[in-house]
This record gives C-alpha cells, sequence and structure tokens, in this order.
C-alpha cells in the first residue's frame, strides 16, 4: 500500500466545508490521485510542509488563515501548484490569488469535470518544468532538431517542456501565463483583445473578468520585460489588448 501511495500524485484539498471536501476527495481518488485534506489555513501550511503534495485545491474563504494568505507563506517556502477555489462574483480574490502566485483558479460552483481536468492540466505543467530543470544542462544529440518551437523576437517557447526562453534565459512562468504567451505568439504582431484572450485562454465561464487578463500581463511582464513601465516585448494597444512585438 505505500509503494502505491509513492506512485501517485498527492493532492492537498483546503476547505472548511465537510461535503466539498467529500465530493472533491471522492472525485480525485477516482482519478487516481492520492488525497488528504485540511479545513483551516493553519493545518494547511503545517500538512503542505510535512507532506510535500504534488498540488494543492485551495478554498478561499477558510478558517484561521484565509486561502489568499495561506497561497502567499506556502509559495514562499515551496514550489507547489496552487489552484485557488473562489466564490462566484469574487473577482477582487482571483485578482489578488493570481498576485500572490497562485498558480490557476476555479468559481464555485464549479464542474467536476473542470476542476479535474485543471488538475491535470497544472500537474502536467509541473511535472514538465521539473523535467525541463533535470534536462536543461544535458547535452542534445546534433542529428535531433527540434520541431515543437516557437520563435518570434527575442522570445523562444518551447510547447513540449512549456518553457520560455528570453535573450537566452529561461524564464520561469506558471501555466497560465505560459498560454497567454503561448497564443499571443502564434500571430505575432497582431492585436488579441482581451475578451478573446478570455475565451480562448481561460475559456468561457472566465468571461467578463478583464482584470484577469490585466493581472496575468503585468506579471508575464515583470519576468521577461527589462522595464515593466516601458515594455518591448508584450505591448498593449490601448483600449483593445495585446500582442508580441515581432
Amino acid at each position: 500500500m505505500e509503494e502505491e501511495w509513492k506512485d501517485k500524485k498527492t493532492i492537498l484539498v483546503v476547505d472548511d466545508e465537510k461535503m466539498i471536501l467529500n465530493l472533491l476527495e471522492h472525485h480525485l481518488l477516482k482519478e487516481g490521485y492520492n488525497v488528504i485534506e485540511a479545513t483551516d489555513g493553519v493545518e494547511a501550511i503545517n500538512i503542505a510542509q510535512e507532506k510535500k503534495p504534488d498540488l494543492i485545491l485551495l478554498d478561499v474563504m477558510i478558517p484561521k488563515l484565509d486561502g489568499l494568505t495561506v497561497c502567499k507563506r506556502i509559495k514562499n517556502i515551496m514550489n507547489v501548484p496552487i489552484l485557488m477555489v473562489t466564490a462566484k462574483g469574487e473577482e477582487l480574490d482571483k485578482i489578488l490569488g493570481l498576485e500572490l502566485g497562485a498558480d490557476d483558479y476555479i468559481t464555485k460552483p464549479f464542474s467536476i469535470r473542470e476542476l479535474v481536468a485543471r488538475v491535470k492540466a497544472n500537474l502536467r505543467k509541473a511535472d514538465v518544468s521539473i523535467k525541463a530543470l533535470d534536462e536543461k544542462n544535458a547535452p542534445e544529440p546534433k542529428d535531433i532538431k527540434k520541431t515543437n518551437i516557437i520563435e518570434t523576437g527575442c522570445l523562444i517557447l518551447d510547447l513540449d517542456r512549456y518553457e520560455v526562453t528570453v535573450n537566452g534565459k529561461i524564464v520561469d512562468l506558471t501555466l497560465r501565463e505560459f498560454e497567454v504567451l503561448k497564443y499571443l505568439a502564434t500571430e505575432p504582431g497582431q492585436v488579441v483583445t482581451r475578451e478573446t484572450l478570455l475565451e480562448k485562454v481561460w475559456g468561457y465561464e472566465y468571461y467578463g473578468d478583464i482584470r484577469t487578463v490585466d493581472v496575468t500581463v503585468r506579471r508575464i511582464r515583470e519576468k521577461i520585460e527589462k522595464d515593466t513601465s516601458n515594455p518591448k516585448i508584450l505591448i498593449t494597444k490601448r483600449s483593445v489588448g495585446y500582442y508580441l512585438a515581432t
């Protein structure tokens, strides 16, 4: 049994509603994950440090320490994907969560299919990032050519590794940040509206949260631009959207 536990991904679910915990545990176990639970913020931090989960599903409204504080503290001590769970209409919590380092968020009430898809996507991105870190210093066979690459300006996007290089330097992006950059890179120089980015990158249920795009773009710029007040790579078209310089 211990070997089976080690072979599976472990997800920490943090929520003070027992019904939600039971529901998520049931479906995540069906998907083949290990599940551990916490019902308040202090317990969540302690369990995260002790058990080192592969991903955390973190509700915003929890006792003792709220989810936003928990997200910030955990991100300061360990690099683990955090999927924030917010109540419908709590736009400020979504924005703050992204700014504090959350990798993704989902809004209650949510469909189990959507939640599982987001869990899988963020785990996959984390796996690719770890693999890329292990392999980045390994020499590549000269007879193998990379084909799943997008190059535009000073940016290189490796779609297999979920890796972005700026002027030869690898930058660490969350899954959502990478997907935004990837979408813009498919048509460099072409302005993409915020609404289009919401639809294509976040999905239909996020339509209307325009500030989500702006916050994500700001975080991307902090990682790829020399001067965020005068961006040269990811450019704003005022009142319309964004595009990548060619």
